[in-house]
Formats: C-alpha cells, sequence, structure tokens
C-alpha cells in the first residue's frame, strides 16, 4: 500500500478484519463496492505445519478464496496479482527453481497454494502470480507471529540455545523490495504469467541467522542442526531457492543483497 501510494495510485486495503476473502459473497461484494482496476492478492494461510491437522482451512484460504477473486476479476475486467510460495515444489532439485519447472508440493500448505495459482490461471487473462519465499519487513515487528528475523532476535534476548537448520536453502526476501518490483511488472506492462520474485541468492536458514547476528553484533547460543534432528509435522521443500532470471529479463531490477535488506531492515527498525 505504501509502496503504491508514493507513485500516485489509490489503494484501498482490505485486513481479515473488513473481508473474509472465504466468503464468495463478501469478495464479490468488495470488487463491486470498490471497483479497483487491479487486486493484489497478498492474504494467505501461511501455517506449514498447522495445514497438516487443518487442510480444509488452509484449501479455503489458499485455494478456493483466489478462486472467489479470480472469478471476480474476469466479470470486471480486473487485473489480479496473487502471490504464491516457493513451497509449491519438491526442493529435489539442485539450482534455484524457474518458472519453467514443474511445481510438486510436498506439504498440505503447498498443495493449497498450488491450487490458487491454477484457479487463478484458470478464471482470468490480466494475471500476475509471484511466487516469493520467507519474507520479512518492518511490519514483521507488530504482527503476532513476526518474522524470521524478529524471532532470531526475541530468542536470543531470552538467552535461549538457538537451533536453525543448516541443510535448508532458500532465497529470504526483502517485503519493501518485494512491494516494489510487483508494482513494477504491473505498471511496465510485463507480459503475464509466472514470476519469481525472491531474495538475491540462495542461503541455508543457520547461514541467515548467522548474518543478523552478524549484522547486530548480538552474542546468540547459535547452533546448527539438520532434518534428522528437527522434526516437523510438514515437509518442507530442501532447496527451495528461486530464480529471478525472469523477472530481470522484463526490466526489473535485480533483488538486494540479503547483506544490504538486512542493513536496510534495521535502519528502519
Amino acid at each position: 500500500m505504501r509502496v503504491l501510494g508514493e507513485r500516485g495510485h489509490l489503494v484501498t486495503g482490505l485486513g481479515r478484519h473488513e473481508l473474509d476473502i472465504t466468503r464468495a459473497e463478501a469478495v464479490e461484494q468488495a470488487l463491486r463496492q470498490h471497483r479497483p482496476d487491479w487486486v493484489l492478492n497478498a492474504a494467505a494461510y501461511n501455517q506449514v505445519d498447522v495445514a497438516e491437522s487443518e487442510p480444509l482451512a488452509a484449501m479455503q484460504a489458499n485455494g478456493l478464496a483466489v478462486r472467489h477473486m479470480a472469478v471476480c476479476c474476469r466479470e470486471t475486467g480486473a487485473l489480479l496479482l496473487h502471490y504464491s510460495t516457493d513451497h509449491v515444489f519438491s526442493g529435489r532439485k539442485t539450482t534455484p527453481y524457474t518458472e519453467d519447472d514443474a511445481p510438486a508440493p510436498v506439504s498440505a500448505y503447498g498443495v493449497s497454494k498450488l491450487a490458487g495459482e491454477l484457479y487463478a490461471q484458470a478464471y482470468v487473462e490480466k494475471l500476475y502470480v509471484v511466487r516469493t519465499a520467507g519474507v520479512f519487513g518492518p511490519a514483521g515487528r507488530t504482527t503476532n507471529r513476526g518474522n524470521f528475523v524478529e524471532l532470531m532476535l526475541r530468542l536470543a534476548g531470552e538467552g535461549r540455545t538457538i537451533r536453525v537448520v543448516e541443510d535448508f536453502l532458500a532465497s529470504p526476501t526483502y517485503a519493501p523490495a518485494l512491494a516494489e518490483r510487483s508494482v513494477d511488472l504491473i505498471e511496465r506492462g510485463a507480459p503475464h504469467g509466472v514470476y519469481h520474485i525472491a531474495g538475491g541468492s540462495a542461503i541455508s536458514w543457520y547461514e541467515y541467522a548467522r548474518k543478523i547476528f552478524a549484522q547486530t553484533e548480538i552474542q546468540a547460543d547459535l547452533r546448527p542442526t539438520n532434518e534428522k534432528e528437527y522434526l516437523t509435522p510438514a515437509r518442507r521443500p530442501k532447496n527451495s531457492a528461486l530464480s529471478n532470471a525472469k523477472m530481470e529479463a522484463a526490466g526489473l531490477a535485480p533483488m538486494p543483497s540479503l547483506e544490504d535488506a538486512l542493513v536496510e531492515y534495521f535502519s528502519r527498525r
């Protein structure tokens, strides 16, 4: 919303208290009331482990709700930009995933997010599906679940031993940079389709944590762990790094490095 406003767009943000996206009639009423040219869907059920025990809730928010939006956008002619995730991939690939790689989710959450992509593609022609990963930004300080950076700082502040997996790779993404390039996609009229907009490099979650503490000069008891030692209810892709080559080929600026993103994050924090 901040990026759109700074660029002179009239923007309305509807949170979960203003709009229940799982109710088709509510979505239809909202689009009829606001008559947007663009609909950007950043809402998601993203409790990956909990989704294993309540897959229907994940599918309602991540799959069927996107269908509601897509149907309404088709009827009104609005463009839809929908955010998806690196979890649509299996993680078995050894190099960063491109938009041409076939999705193969390994969790209920991943399945629900892929369903949202497919619903959007089935109903809307003016569509951008933006896959991203490990999003962190200044707003993470005020949300209930925070973000990975705030989690690390909180655990360090509690004086606890922090164990972070070293055998899972991802592309942590700085939210303000993601927002800027998302708006760039629309404003520049990039060809419609699926785009990856994720962090500038692949990194393990353990190395990510090390960079956080290096930036803050906090002396944390950080130790590496692995998939065998740190079991979770949901399977996760071991390598979910995303390639930004298509985004850059469309004329968008490269994403900032994780180091630069963390510098800006802490300066805003």
